[in-house]
């Protein structure tokens, strides 16, 4: 029997209907407030309807991938954003010299891969400046954009960086070739989920084995699909000035 509520009975899919209500209400509210108040966040795409992507290559350990990763780049003549780890570029620098020889573009993968949330602003803006100063002295480059170490950050960290002249990059592709996860599942992961605007992670650590042979059918079904291959910071001009 329906429950009487002042002069009105209400009935059970009333009861229902007034909830979904009151629910959807408090979920609208707390979309504008996590828009108004959400925490501050690193470029993961940029919205636009031309057809451009970004792809990117974190490099923090070893010399045997970045090399076949570069030649099939040079050989399908794309040009891409790297982010070379503060360390590894004093450890190999005659390859962060060719890949800035060959026209790519680079960026700061920070000093040590740690997540920079632990610590505190002024040490985070020392992991960014060692990266930074390892960058130019070996390729001449003042980077200014910079991808975390593990993709970590928080509101600290992303103040440090901008404070540090510094964009945060993230990515909304990731091509989970840092799992080793087979080939053609590398392949069919960033062919399917490409977008214009995307900014496509990939990796060219010795970790990731499997990136080089997936490479050139990832770039030829990019191709294939119109796209064309932007660097980071030429998806940024996309951005509508405020």
């Amino acid at each position: 029997m329906p429950r009487v509520f002042g002069f009105y009975e209400i009935s059970y899919k009333a009861r229902i209907a007034i909830i979904a209500m009151v629910a959807l209400v408090i979920l609208i509210s707390s979309v504008v407030y996590v828009q108004a108040y959400g925490k501050k966040k690193p470029v993961f795409e940029v919205q636009t309807d031309k057809k451009i992507v970004a792809l990117t290559f974190d490099i923090s350990w070893g010399n045997k991938t970045p090399m076949p990763v570069i030649e099939i780049l040079r050989e399908n003549e794309v040009k891409c954003t790297f982010f070379l780890s503060g360390p590894w570029v004093k450890q190999y620098p005659e390859i962060a010299k060719e890949i800035k020889a060959d026209g790519h573009e680079i960026g700061s993968h920070g000093y040590r891969h740690i997540n920079l949330s632990n610590l505190s602003k002024t040490e985070i803006k020392e992991e960014v400046s060692k990266a930074h100063k390892n960058i130019k002295e070996v390729t001449g480059v003042d980077a200014n954009l910079i991808r975390t170490p593990n993709g970590d950050y928080n509101d600290q960290v992303i103040e440090a960086i901008e404070e540090s002249n510094y964009t945060a990059i993230q990515w909304s592709t990731d091509s989970l070739d840092w799992m080793n996860p087979g080939v053609n599942t590398i392949i069919e992961r960033v062919s399917k989920r490409a977008h214009p605007g995307d900014i496509i992670l990939m990796h060219a650590s010795d970790t990731c084995k499997q990136t080089a042979e997936a490479l050139p059918a990832v770039i030829k079904n990019l191709k294939e699909q119109g796209y064309e291959f932007v660097f980071v910071s030429d998806l940024l001009k996309e951005v509508p000035k405020k």
